[in-house]
């Protein structure tokens, strides 16, 4: 047998490499052939496109449905197919006359690792191409035999759609007529040593199919007309350390839901009703979102991503999510998306052994495999892995004008023995324990961010001591904007969780988080990680019956947005959610028909406005000149003051802090300015539900010295309670 009918068999087969070789118009002068595919055909004619002329019959060379022929043309042309299946005629263009899709620029700096708008090349993209509509498929998979794009479309029958191997780069294309979008599609892998995968999700996907559908949708980019360009022009003077920044961590599917429709989930379209508004009215800066990016089992709230470029359709289409983002610039909110690179599921039809190798992840599972979380690992060490990872940040900022990433685990990613016993990790080539692929890619990433996207933050979820994180990479940091302290949480909530009476012997874990609060951006969380499996919710964690447990959330409110660092909660907290978080459910919102709730939510709007508004609370928060300790030591009182202050020195705002259930009058805080202190927070009164104990309007300062200060306040300190008292000028 010849080579065309070994290549013929192989085409039958589904196992042949390079199907541009032999399907399609082939020769030249009068040796011009053409040759398809068609299984189901009964009759198949060469036309011309121009015309719409039938100009051949080509013969069926084998039963399976092969036909091929000359053309009757004494050259190349632009030609089509007339099909008969029983007894029904159609026009169809064949796939194979169309030319590559990936340019020379393209395929280089795919090679390289380099293609910061991967999106733009890879994944499904509707278009018209020399004529004709239909959708460009791309996907990298380099070690595969063969790949076939297959949906409805072709009967899911992957001998019909082969694709266009660019063995420069690793990536198959092809461009399909008549596939528009809105059409389910996968693609079937041939791995090497002609090992048949599982239908596999394409990874640069924009659109995939709601759970438990696994099928990616052929979409494109989002279409949706921007109105938000006085925000992007402004946004830097939100995001930066000297801005308030005040975010409410939010989780789509349980925030609020529709009862009355079967507890579905609200939309988009409903959030940008609903959400938007209360997070403005609240005083909230900017919304964070845990991770929006398709995921196929909602118990991993979205962080096992599968469909890294692709808006979850729980909730809608990728253009409501758009709309979504752009409703929040129209009302002054700013919008970050939980983003997970450190780790990806199992799932067969993710990215886990993509072409039938180590593709994505490690092949060593001491790199490669998370035990905690049993997912992969990325290897960071490929280029086209750091590549698919640094194109899908810069595709959230650019396509959908996100204003920051909260990259998710980074402490797992710093470090190769993190989570792990002595011998189940590899040393890096100098001997030690740290990632130097990752560190490297995380740099890139934070680098690109901040280089082509002007006013977008970055944000460490980093829980060691790893110095620099959010220090630029030219000073030798990793180059984020802010970290989360995670260590003033859990210092901070174990002192809460004290009764009042012990409180004294713990005092420094209110205090010791002034240490270090300097060396990093820091942003304070209240997060979804401290309100789940089984850790209870925060007004929960606080001792005492019904009215302490609320006095003492409140005092701690106070106390964080008085402390200095960014500040985010996640949702429930603003009005003392009772009940565990649970993904599946609804906050409980009517809740806000007690009192006691309804008192710490309208605490935390005033926190939130009292905190935007008061320069001194904010324009120096990662800065130690906007901070100085009054009282830091008095354990027996469990009382702790402290000044804040911005770039003006006559502006500052003394913070006290009372974590006892006992009134304290005659209580005097030195000051080092005289003037009148207006009370401007007492997280004790009355219209929070409080005792109403306090001081009025405010106090004067008197020359008595106190706390080595010319100065004093003469204050009532009320029971477990925080005050703001701001001087006013003049």
């Amino acid at each position: 047998m010849d080579k065309t009918e070994a290549d013929i068999d192989a085409i039958i087969a589904a196992t042949h490499g390079d199907p541009f070789s032999v399907l399609g118009m082939h020769g030249s002068g009068k040796s011009v052939v053409v040759r398809t595919f068609q299984p189901s055909a009964d009759r198949v004619w060469v036309t011309d496109r121009k015309n719409g002329k039938a100009l051949a019959e080509l013969p069926r060379v084998r039963d399976e449905g092969f036909f091929a022929g000359p053309t009757g043309q004494r050259g190349r042309f632009s030609h089509a197919f007339r099909i008969e299946k029983g007894g029904v005629t159609e026009d169809v263009e064949d796939p194979y006359r169309f030319p590559a899709l990936l340019g020379d620029t393209d395929v280089y700096l795919i090679a390289e690792g380099n293609h910061q708008h991967l999106h733009d090349r890879l994944g499904a993209h509707p278009m018209t191409l020399d004529g004709a509509e239909g959708t460009g498929f791309a996907v990298w998979a380099p070690s595969a035999e063969r790949v076939s794009v297959v949906g409805a479309f072709n009967g899911w029958d992957g001998r019909m759609h082969p694709m266009r191997r660019r063995v420069e780069c690793g990536v198959w294309e092809l461009f399909v007529p008549g596939v528009g979008r809105g059409e389910p599609y996968k693609f079937e892998i041939r791995g090497a040593g002609g090992h048949m995968l599982p239908l596999k999700a394409d990874p640069l996907a924009f659109l995939m199919e709601q759970s438990p559908g696994t099928a990616s949708v052929t979409h494109g980019m989002p279409r949706h007309e921007w109105a938000d360009a006085e925000w992007m022009r402004h946004r830097q003077a939100r995001t930066g350390t000297d801005a308030p920044i005040s975010i409410y961590e939010c989780h789509l599917g349980s925030w609020m839901r529709s009862p009355d429709d079967g507890n579905r989930y609200l939309t988009y379209r409903e959030l940008a009703d609903r959400l938007i508004p209360y997070v403005k009215h609240m005083g909230f800066t900017h919304i964070e979102v845990l991770p929006i990016s398709e995921y196929p089992f909602d118990g991993s709230w979205g962080y096992q991503p599968v469909g890294l470029y692709a808006p979850t359709s729980r909730f809608g289409t990728p253009e409501e999510f758009a709309a979504f983002v752009d409703r929040c610039h129209a009302e002054d909110i700013g919008l970050l998306l939980d983003w997970v690179p450190g780790h990806f599921p199992t799932d067969a039809h993710g990215l886990a052994r993509f072409d039938g190798t180590h593709l994505y992840e490690h092949s060593d599972p001491r790199q490669g495999f998370h035990q905690d979380w049993n997912t992969l690992i990325f290897n960071y060490g490929r280029n086209e892995v750091r590549n698919y990872l640094h194109a899908n940040a810069l595709f959230w900022l650019d396509r959908y004008h996100l204003d920051g990433l909260r990259v998710d685990a980074v402490a797992s990613m710093l470090y190769l023995d993190y989570s792990r016993s002595h011998d189940q990790w590899v040393p890096n080539r100098y001997g030690g324990r740290e990632n130097l692929e990752a560190i490297d890619f995380l740099k890139r990433m934070n680098e690109l961010a901040y280089g082509s996207h002007p006013g977008a933050m970055t944000v460490a979820e980093e829980s060691t001591a790893w110095p620099g994180v959010s220090r630029p990479t030219y000073l030798g940091g990793l180059g984020f904007g802010f970290k989360w302290n995670m260590g003033w949480m859990h210092d901070t909530l174990r002192y809460m969780s004290k009764e009042p009476v012990y409180r004294r012997y713990h005092h420094h874990d209110m205090t010791f988080g002034l240490l270090y609060a300097f060396s990093e951006n820091f942003m304070l969380p209240l997060s979804h990680d401290e309100v789940v499996h089984g850790k209870g919710s925060l007004i929960n964690k606080m001792p005492g019956d019904d009215w302490q447990k609320a006095a003492n959330l409140r005092a701690y409110y106070g106390f964080m947005w008085g402390h200095p660092g960014k500040k985010l909660l996640f949702m429930g907290g603003e009005f003392g959610q009772e009940r565990e978080w649970n993904h599946n459910a609804s906050l409980d919102w009517h809740l806000l028909d007690d009192p006691r709730h309804k008192g710490i939510q309208s605490l935390v709007r005033d926190l939130n406005l009292t905190y935007c508004a008061t320069p001194a609370m904010h324009k120096l928060d990662c800065s130690p000149d906007g901070f100085e300790w009054i009282e830091a030591n008095d354990s027996d009182n469990s009382v702790i003051a402290f000044i804040r202050r911005g770039e003006d020195p006559e502006a500052t705002v003394v913070v006290v802090s009372n974590f006892t259930p006992v009134p304290r009058h005659g209580f005097r805080i030195g000051v080092s300015q005289p003037g009148w202190y207006r009370e401007a927070i007492n997280t004790d009164f009355g219209g929070y539900a409080g005792s109403g104990v306090g001081n009025g309007d405010g106090v004067m300062a008197e020359s008595v010295p106190a706390h080595g200060r010319p100065f004093s306040l003469n204050l009532t300190l009320p029971p477990l309670a925080t005050l703001w008292l701001e001087r006013q000028p003049g």
